[in-house]
């Protein structure tokens, strides 16, 4: 096909869609609806995944050290826990330390503390952050096995809900956006259908006076095209105006909700170009591909 022959096909697709200006308008609509049900589930699935992991991240497991370990010891048992893959950070607690951050919280026993004078009853600790909590039962055997131990604290109950309930969010959101994407491609195709339904006889005339596939394709790929691109382009400037303005107002009373993970909101800047890649490249390839599957039969005159 001549380049002047290609670019009359694509004018004629564009032009269609002002000459055919409420079908369009009506697959505009049922697409920028479809790609903001599945963009914003996505968007939440993300978040609570990154909300989850901001709890896990206030996760601590302190070993306490027998008394008499002497400073050698305890700096050989801070690289022996360096060695163990799933720590992910350690940070040495003395029980100076500790002796004194007991006094500033509990200044009400002030005496109590006078009189214990130099006798300090409390003992050294690390305090380490497991990267993955869900073998974090493997992490603490893996320390109990090394030497000059007290006890171990870990949260055992907790990090047994945060896995379940991260393993339930998952199935969830995976089945709630399978199930969006299959609902919004049959709804998107028999939008497609119904526009190219409204010009079945247009096409059988084409066809008739002998065009070919191709020259008749084209102009509805187009169109379906440039309708897709446009249900994400606008998709896009309403999910992130909106994200923006739940975040800002979430932003606001992130003192209480930090508490829960809440500060692990994920920016949209962060993921901008992720999110327009997606809503550009899927609004055009759903409007394309409609129309051509859709128009299929019509061309077997």
């Amino acid at each position: 096909m001549k380049l002047s022959g290609f670019k009359y096909l694509v004018g004629q697709g564009t032009e269609n869609i002002w000459k055919n200006k409420m079908m369009a308008f009506a697959s505009f609509c049922v697409m920028l609806v479809s790609l903001l049900l599945v963009g914003m589930s996505v968007l939440l699935y993300m978040n609570l995944n990154s909300m989850i992991g901001g709890v896990e991240d206030k996760n601590e497991v302190i070993v306490y050290m027998d008394e008499d370990t002497s400073d050698e010891e305890l700096a050989e048992f801070q690289t022996q826990l360096e060695q163990i893959d799933n720590i992910g950070s350690i940070s040495f607690y003395s029980k100076e330390q500790a002796f004194e951050d007991l006094k500033e919280n509990m200044t009400d026993y002030e005496m109590l503390f006078d009189s214990l004078e130099d006798d300090n009853p409390l003992i050294d600790s690390f305090r380490l952050r497991v990267e993955d909590i869900s073998v974090i039962s493997t992490t603490i055997s893996e320390i109990g096995q090394l030497d000059h131990i007290y006890s171990v604290r870990a949260p055992m109950d907790f990090v047994n809900i945060l896995t379940e309930l991260q393993k339930i969010v998952s199935v969830v959101f995976v089945i709630v956006i399978a199930a969006l994407v299959v609902i919004s491609v049959v709804i998107v195709s028999n939008a497609t259908k119904a526009s190219v339904f409204m010009r079945r006889e247009e096409i059988q005339i084409m066809k008739y006076v002998g065009a070919t596939n191709s020259f008749i394709r084209i102009p509805f790929f187009v169109e379906g095209m440039i309708t897709g691109l446009l249900a994400g382009c606008v998709a896009l400037v309403i999910t992130w105006f909106g994200y923006d303005s739940l975040v800002e107002l979430l932003t606001g009373q992130i003192n209480i909700l930090s508490v829960i993970g809440m500060g692990s909101i994920i920016s949209f800047r962060s993921i901008a170009w992720k999110v327009v890649a997606s809503y550009l490249l899927v609004g055009t390839f759903f409007g394309a591909c409609g129309s051509i599957l859709s128009m299929r039969k019509h061309l077997n005159v």
